[in-house]
């Protein structure tokens, strides 16, 4: 393990109020895929600049294989809210805290005054850009708040009347904190940072989502620039968009030294304009 990555074990990035995500292990790194990917060689034999090359044809061409050769452990402390809707991954390994096997803490999450806002009128599933006017925002966390308290000396009343930890803890609510281990390997970890880190992500998951890529990115710096290049700032086209774009692409194409102004050079550059003209021939 190198340096660097030792450095990051144990580190803790604050998340919302009360959370946090910590890095418990790393295995594998930016070689550990290129091994993956060429099997038989030995360590040493490649420069660092074909290996970059290997990793970001891997990923430019979805050979993910590679990728999964490396796995990150991490300590999470989340609201079961958020919890619930991370879950819907169901490409990772997780052990969470048991409300069944251990007291419930009073700890939950309360949005900050900024967060409180009304629903999007255009996201079904989303809150708006727009601001509550801030009395009744500061009203609403208060209320919130409150009904924590109330519900949380519930639940300790019920305890002290014996009632088993499984069923004291079901009136408890969402915004109560959880704790989990969450094992990944990268191909999948990408796979949800692409969909969590997304502008369009609830707030509160994307706050867990940069936290994490902070420390991907320090651990496979080379396989992180080939997932921003490839996944999480690129996009895709239907046949009838690829269509409207045909029409009106030049009919000469620029030559490939031209292109190296915007980072494409040798065989990335040639696997683009060949895309390009077998979109047109098609069109």
């Amino acid at each position: 393990m190198q340096d660097n990555v030792r450095d990051l074990l144990g580190k803790e990035i604050s998340c919302l109020d009360k959370g946090f995500v910590r890095l418990i292990d790393v295995m594998g790194d930016d070689d550990a895929i290129v091994q993956a990917a060429r099997v038989s060689y030995g360590e040493g034999t490649k420069r660092v600049t074909e290996d970059r090359g290997l990793i970001r044809y891997l990923l430019r061409h979805l050979h993910t294989t590679p990728f999964e050769m490396v796995e990150f452990k991490f300590h999470i402390k989340l609201p079961i809210f958020v919890a619930r809707q991370w879950i819907r991954h169901r490409t990772a390994n997780v052990n969470e805290y048991s409300g069944r096997y251990s007291e419930m803490k009073d700890e939950f999450y309360v949005p900050a005054v900024e967060q409180i806002r009304p629903q999007s009128v255009t996201n079904k599933q989303g809150r708006s850009e727009q601001a509550m006017p801030p009395d009744v925002a500061s009203r609403i966390v208060s209320q919130m708040e409150e009904t924590q308290r109330e519900l949380y000396d519930e639940y300790q009343s019920l305890l002290g009347d014996n009632l088993a930890r499984e069923l004291a803890r079901i009136n408890l609510p969402l915004s109560n904190y959880t704790e989990w281990y969450w094992k990944i390997d990268l191909h999948n970890l990408f796979h949800f940072l692409r969909l969590r880190i997304d502008p369009h992500a609830q707030y509160e998951i994307r706050v867990y989502g940069e936290a994490m890529a902070e420390l991907v990115k320090q651990v496979v710096p080379i396989a992180w620039e080939a997932f921003e290049d490839y996944i999480l700032h690129s996009t895709k086209f239907s046949r009838n968009e690829l269509a409207v774009l045909a029409s009106i692409l030049p009919a000469d194409l620029p030559e490939e030294a031209s292109l190296e102004k915007f980072g494409l050079k040798g065989r990335e550059a040639r696997e683009f304009l060949e895309k390009v003209r077998l979109h047109l021939q098609r069109s």
